[in-house]
């Protein structure tokens, strides 16, 4: 019997320490959990840099060739990776000025309002202070001298009390109120330095691309008739074509594969080009027939048709279109690709997942970088005739394993 409350004491010594093993280890749990969550975006950026150190070098490998430099369209592409650049900052300060006007609207809507209710409070207290100017203050032995029955003095006093705390409190607000005035007025100052700012600087970029389009323009003239003779020379045109599918392959390589979606990482933006935006988490493949030209314009050249000038044939489509005019991703993905290639001006691609590819070349400028994810309708490039190419439009293709395949049995054509 004795050793009975040992027996116990010594059970609920190890319950004891049981339970603090296990709420040391929840602790522990606990305290690691934020750092695993942390290490997520750590591992993401990291992944990305990667990437983007990857595609570098293989940019930089694909100017060293033994072609390298060796065209006369090549001269270009110094003034159209300029004139790509000064468009992208254009645009990134119409987005910033875009942003800037709609902050300024909610400042003044909201400063409106917060004058309307200092109007009200003020108009308030000003006829609470003169009923007090024609009553008289009332003080507790005025109250008391009157000679009112107790209970009634007593109910008095705690009127006079809740009127007193009730100005009181009004008085607090409407100083709050004032300061808070103060605050928008300082914002509303700041917002409309910001967008005078954005104006100078918009006018700063417009002139460099005015000088670049310039320079441009200079080399043209000098090299017209060699651009034109290469042209249309089959060597060139399939030199170009090998540059292009090794690119891809490449690139195909570096790419992570994505992770299947179960639910839209990012809002969907309207897309008029888009009749469906739903369909953009759904796999790729299922898009087949659903997809809309990633730019408003006349189809000229189409996949498997042989080229007019050199009987080589496209391997996409040459949309016609005029210059500037917005080029949209034809669904979301990743841009892997955003450079000056050789043959194709300006190119962007865009990884879709599952193996498939979307190529936009000529372009006039790129609107995003690699790494930049993209949906179905954000712009993301303008259309131009980068790349020694005669007339205004955008080279689409559509790559699945880095064949190429006909874009115009996946989109509709309106």
């Amino acid at each position: 019997m004795s050793l009975s409350p040992s027996t116990h004491s010594s059970d609920g010594l190890g319950i004891s320490m049981k339970r603090c093993i296990q709420a040391g280890a929840l602790a522990l749990a606990l305290l690691t959990l934020p750092l695993a969550h942390a290490a997520k975006p750590e591992a993401s950026k990291e992944a990305l840099q990667e990437l983007k150190s990857r595609i570098e070098s293989l940019k930089k490998e694909l100017d060293t060739t033994k072609e390298a430099h060796s065209e006369a369209a090549d001269a270009l592409k110094k003034s159209e990776q300029a004139i790509s650049a000064a468009n992208r900052k254009l645009y990134e300060i119409a987005r910033q000025q875009a942003d800037s006007r709609q902050s300024l609207q909610s400042l003044q809507q909201e400063l409106a309002s917060l004058n309307e209710t200092i109007q009200d409070q003020q108009q308030l207290l000003g006829k609470q202070f003169y009923q007090q100017y024609l009553n008289g203050q009332h003080g507790y032995l005025q109250i008391v001298l009157t000679g009112h029955d107790p209970n009634s003095v007593t109910r008095n006093l705690k009127y006079f009390s809740y009127l007193a705390r009730a100005r009181a409190d009004m008085i607090d607000s409407l100083r709050k109120n004032l300061e808070h005035v103060a605050t928008l007025n300082e914002k509303t100052s700041a917002t409309l330095a910001e967008i005078s700012a954005l104006k100078e600087e918009q006018e700063r970029q417009r002139q460099q691309l005015e000088s670049e389009k310039k320079e441009r323009k200079g080399v043209l003239r000098q090299l017209a008739g060699k651009i034109e003779t290469q042209r249309g020379e089959i060597s060139k045109l399939r030199r170009d074509e090998k540059r292009l599918t090794n690119l891809v392959e490449r690139l195909a390589r570096i790419v992570p594969a994505k992770p299947k979606r179960k639910s839209p990482s990012a809002p969907i933006r309207k897309n008029e080009a888009l009749p469906n935006p739903s369909l953009a988490d759904s796999a790729f493949a299922t898009l087949k027939g659903k997809l809309n030209l990633p730019v408003r314009g006349d189809v000229v050249s189409r996949f498997g048709t042989s080229r007019e000038d050199s009987g080589v044939s496209w391997k996409g489509l040459f949309i016609r279109a005029g210059e500037g005019s917005e080029v949209k991703s034809i669904a979301s993905g990743t841009v892997v690709f955003a450079d000056w290639l050789r043959g194709f001006g300006n190119l962007l691609i865009v990884d879709h997942g599952d193996g498939f590819m979307s190529l936009y070349g000529n372009n006039q400028a790129l609107l995003k970088n690699v790494g930049d994810e993209v949906g179905p309708g954000d712009n993301i490039a303008s259309v131009g005739n980068s790349g020694g190419n005669a007339e205004s439009g955008l080279y689409f293709e559509m790559r699945h394993r880095s064949r190429p395949f006909d874009p115009l049995k996946w989109c509709v054509v309106r």
